[in-house]
């Protein structure tokens, strides 16, 4: 059975729902990361990075949500396009940009917006501004498509889907409205049982919700040491 190490960000989202979607037989270990369980000798061995997701499928183990995606998705044969070198090549440029663009620049429009200290304007206008960027073009790209690879509902789609969700706290309410392709593929997504299965984990395990000093230190350790 696979081990599923999770918390309910959209990284560990985007698993929760792949592996929902595929059939899978999993355990969820929550890690917590506002207690700092992340940096335990435990988990370090199975993420040098200290992040979440990973999973850990026999001898196989595997970190990075995208790297799970395409593990799973490889492994099970299942959510892929064809195996075309123009469908490959479609699957792996918009794979890379969601790893690449989408979640590093919803995340620190997020943390800039939102938790960083004062001054902070220029880091807000940039990551702001690069977030919008990126998601602009994903909201072209499904004005013109059903799902991120034409007709066919795949990994790609589940990578987005666990950051869309969360499109109103990368970039303010306003957001919602700016982005009409998104939110229809949300919604096309969020229908589905595979997605209510996935987010029904919120509902197996108490994560601490206060962002205390002590979470701060174990979310963001740059403010515990001055890093050389």
């Amino acid at each position: 059975m696979i081990k599923f190490y999770y918390n309910l960000a959209p990284n560990p989202m985007k698993i929760a729902l792949c592996l929902e979607e595929m059939g899978l037989a999993y355990e969820p270990v929550p890690v917590d990361t506002r207690k700092g369980e992340q940096h335990q000798p435990a988990f370090l061995a199975i993420n040098p990075n200290a992040k979440l997701p990973a999973i850990v499928d026999g001898d196989a183990t595997v970190f990075d949500s995208n790297a799970i995606l395409l593990y799973l998705a490889e492994k099970t044969g299942q959510f892929l396009p064809g195996n075309t070198p123009a469908e490959r090549g479609a699957l792996l440029s918009w794979m890379m940009f969601v790893a690449s663009g989408i979640g590093p620049y919803s995340g620190q429009s997020v943390h800039f917006r939102n938790v960083a200290p004062e001054p902070k304007e220029y880091a807000v206008n940039r990551y702001v501004f690069e977030a919008q960027r990126h998601w602009g073009i994903l909201d072209d790209r499904l004005s013109r498509n059903r799902f991120m690879l034409g007709d066919t509902y795949t990994i790609v789609d589940m990578a987005v889907w666990g950051w869309s969700r969360l499109l109103g706290v990368v970039l303010g309410s306003d957001s919602v409205t700016m982005f009409p392709n998104v939110q229809r593929h949300l919604a096309e997504i969020g229908a589905r049982p595979a997605a209510g299965r996935a987010l029904a984990l919120k509902d197996r395990h108490a994560f601490k919700a206060d962002m205390d000093d002590a979470a701060r230190i174990a979310m963001f350790p740059h403010l515990a040491k001055k890093v050389i």
